[in-house]
């Protein structure tokens, strides 16, 4: 048996992302439990989440859903969710909330929390180097741990700005984000978005990592490091990245506030690369 630090098998998941997942469900579960300010409904399951046509109650229980289906692949049992395209991915999500009738907040906060927590003790168990089924194809168990945080970041910030308090998102967060981000790119790509287009991109988070995505004839492929000739170069703010990637801003007030820039042989670029890919 491989000595554990922290409750963790060394190397199942980096440095510091049991504790984003778990800080992460905490949180979110504490916006869920904070009453509604003055001048909001009372009933905050029947709230409407901005550029979604979701609840309250139906995001939060697509997260305690998503976090149980987390855990049952870290755990090893193949769930079959859709076939890994956006549209296939939206369809079991309504499917999968119609057959689950819970939209309070209270009670959906707990599974959040309790199904983040079985997560991290079923990927103990697993090998670092192990392929395991998700919704978005193959990934080793760290890049799974990266998707779940990822997916709570984005559901958990929708939740925040429905409810009007502070969002969960910081750039550690954003920066444990990346293994799934790079890898998830290619299998999230807008075919009509990269028609015909060859460019190379280098990606940065400003004070953090870079990595490369490269398109070639719509073909798309990614990198942990940047292209040695990029066409275009982005610096962007952590968590304003994170937003872009998963569709919660728009670019261009992105680029005017200056927490995006541009630049390189071809910098006009820029503002259309988040829109080569749909977040699922």
């Amino acid at each position: 048996m491989t000595a554990r630090t922290g409750g963790v098998l060394p190397g199942v998941l980096p440095e510091g992302l049991a504790e984003a997942i778990r800080g992460t469900a905490d949180d979110i579960a504490t916006v869920l439990r904070t009453p509604a300010p003055a001048g909001r409904p009372a009933d905050t399951a029947r709230l409407p989440v901005p550029r979604s046509t979701w609840t309250v109650g139906e995001a939060a229980a697509h997260l305690a859903q998503a976090n149980a289906l987390m855990a049952d692949l870290a755990a090893g049992r193949e769930r079959p969710y859709g076939d890994g395209t956006p549209g296939s991915l939206a369809e079991a999500n309504e499917q999968a909330l119609a057959g689950f009738g819970e939209r309070e907040p209270g009670p959906l906060a707990e599974m959040i929390t309790a199904r983040a927590d079985a997560f991290l003790t079923a990927v103990e168990e697993r090998d670092p180097a192990e392929s395991l089924t998700t919704p978005l194809g193959r990934m080793r168990p760290a890049v799974l741990g990266s998707y779940l945080l990822t997916h709570m970041l984005g559901h958990g910030y929708d939740l925040a700005l429905a409810l009007g308090r502070p969002h969960m998102l910081d750039a550690r967060r954003v920066e444990l984000t990346l293994p799934f981000m790079v890898e998830a790119m290619p299998r999230v790509t807008d075919p009509a978005a990269v028609a015909g287009l060859t460019a190379a991109f280098a990606v940065r988070l400003r004070s953090g990592p870079s990595f490369g995505v490269t398109v070639t004839d719509g073909a798309v492929r990614t990198a942990h490091e940047p292209p040695a000739r990029p066409d275009c170069t982005i610096l962007t703010e952590p968590v304003a990245f994170l937003l872009l990637g998963l569709g919660r801003v728009d670019p261009w007030p992105v680029i005017a506030r200056g927490k995006a820039l541009g630049w390189g042989r071809k910098p006009w670029l820029a503002p259309r690369f988040p829109r080569l890919f749909r977040a699922p």
